[in-house]
């Protein structure tokens, strides 16, 4: 019998990957590529679609002919993306309107707060939003920043066909590309987070498609996570192939770390930070500050997730290489802990780029140092930076806990995952055990198993389990009333952070 294998597509905020895997989920070969990043006002962020298009195409390509297999027998393509980014484009010409805005764009702050005070249906919108959507009012979530396309970019050109539109977050987008305009879908988990699906139907919900003026003539179809999603043109890859799997990225994590009983939780570091927490067939309140989603939809049946959202992780250890210029890379933090003895002088830093995500859901919060000395050095403000991160996930897992919605460990990949002063950081202010899997890269192995299961690859996720293997397990060595006063400085530094004038 000829081997079968599967291709991961992930585009994430800062990159574009491709993994292939064999049926055993061993990575034969992959290829990456940065993503650039624009931010044309304050608090705005945006990417070139094109770009975000033609880097997949070159990472499938590249590791199709790294893995020196051909194409026809990769059987399936999962694809994993970043979510809530917001695109627009012809379906005439595949050409899209405006940049995408990315889910870290906070230009439509000002349409929240104004949400924020109206009914509708009876109930203040806010409550409205979080009993059929799971979500809350804030400008991270595609609905706001697909009406702002309409208002401002639509609206203005009357050269613009409303008709002619089609809207999809990243995977719609790909799909749409890579099927040769074939294909207009999404899974529930993306459609999960643009605000607009009735999370217990798993369909567009009606009355807020109303409210925001949005036809639904734009709008993809909602399909289960392994599912079919069309047959990819043959000029991309070189084969026709199918397209089996799909989830937004944290899901996708949740996914290939293989939460899938109810309690299990995963942090996952990336551009951002989320914590996601499997509840099985009950959702869990949205309440607190966090978040109830969609985990993964099998077969017509939804599991959800409890979440936490912070919008800056991986990207201030760029800022600290970009910006700040005091490292050359990421490994460059892990010094910076040996060199402090994970010490941070009394430095706090509160990365609030572009405002505060859960529990404290401020837009308008801004970036904080706080503790300098004429005696800080930048060590401390590197260690500072990176310990940062574990506190807003403290405060993350405080609430969770209260909602009777996390484990009594971890499990937790992504990029700042390889930083083992971080891990430990993390275990002993959570006070909880931290596990590491062997293959970090979770988010691609999330993808490719969901497109085993769509194309029968596997049959459920039982088979998956073996797949998950421990690389460390990080225990917490801190001593009670330490962790409660670093914690309590940091608390502080975000009063401070998000004081107004």
């Amino acid at each position: 019998m000829q081997e079968s294998y599967l291709m991961a597509l992930d585009q994430g905020t800062s990159s574009s990957r491709a993994i292939i895997y064999d049926r055993k989920g061993e990575v034969l070969s992959s290829a990456q590529t940065p993503i650039g990043m624009m931010h044309p006002r304050d608090g705005w962020v945006e990417q070139d679609p094109e770009e975000i298009w033609t880097s997949i195409l070159d990472v499938g390509r590249r590791a199709i002919a790294t893995s020196e297999i051909d194409p026809t027998v990769i059987r399936a393509i999962g694809i994993t993306n970043q979510r809530e980014t917001t695109l627009v484009w012809s379906k005439l010409t595949g050409e899209c309107i405006y940049n995408a805005i990315v889910w870290q764009d906070r230009r439509t702050a000002s349409i929240c707060d104004r949400m924020k005070a109206e009914v509708w249906n009876d109930l203040p919108l806010e409550d409205y939003i979080k009993e059929k959507t799971g979500l809350i009012i804030d400008p991270y979530f595609s609905s706001t920043k697909l009406a702002w396309i309409l208002k401002e970019v639509v609206e203005k050109n009357e050269s613009i066909n409303p008709k002619d539109l089609l809207f999809g977050t990243v995977d719609s987008y790909l799909i749409w590309k890579l099927t040769a305009g074939r294909s207009h879908a999404t899974d529930v988990t993306n459609a999960s987070r643009t605000q607009l699906l009735n999370i217990e139907l798993g369909e567009w919900d009606q009355s807020l498609l109303e409210y925001f003026n949005i036809s639904i003539g734009l709008l993809p179809t909602v399909k289960n996570s392994a599912d079919e999603f069309g047959t990819t043109d043959a000029s991309c890859f070189g084969a026709a192939i199918p397209i089996t799997g799909v989830a937004g990225d944290q899901q996708a994590a949740l996914i290939g770390q293989c939460c899938f009983e109810e309690g299990m939780s995963k942090v996952t570091l990336g551009t951002g930070c989320f914590i996601m927490t499997n509840t099985g067939a009950k959702r869990s309140p949205a309440k607190d500050g966090l978040l109830t989603t969609i985990a993964y939809g099998l077969d017509g049946k939804i599991t959800y997730a409890s979440e936490g959202s912070v919008f800056v992780a991986g990207q201030a250890v760029k800022w600290l290489r970009d910006q700040l210029g005091i490292i050359k890379s990421a490994t460059d933090t892990e010094e910076a802990f040996v060199k402090t003895k994970g010490d941070s002088g009394g430095v706090t830093v509160v990365p609030a780029f572009t405002g505060l995500g859960a529990p404290y859901w401020d837009a308008e919060a801004r970036g904080l140092i706080s503790g300098l000395t004429l005696d800080t050095t930048p060590d401390q403000i590197i260690v500072a930076t990176v310990q940062s991160i574990a506190y807003q996930i403290a405060d993350l897992v405080d609430i969770m806990a209260e909602n009777g919605a996390v484990a009594g460990h971890f499990r937790i990949d992504g990029g700042m995952s390889v930083n083992r002063f971080f891990c430990q950081f993390l275990s002993d202010i959570l006070d909880l055990a931290i596990e590491r899997p062997v293959d970090i890269e979770t988010t691609a192995k999330g993808a490719a198993l969901l497109a085993a299961l769509g194309a029968d690859i596997w049959p459920d996720f039982e088979e998956t389990k073996e797949l998950w293997s421990l690389g460390e397990r990080f225990l917490p060595n801190m001593k009670a009333q330490a962790r409660q006063d670093l914690r309590n400085q940091f608390a502080v530094s975000i009063q401070r952070a998000t004081l107004r004038p």
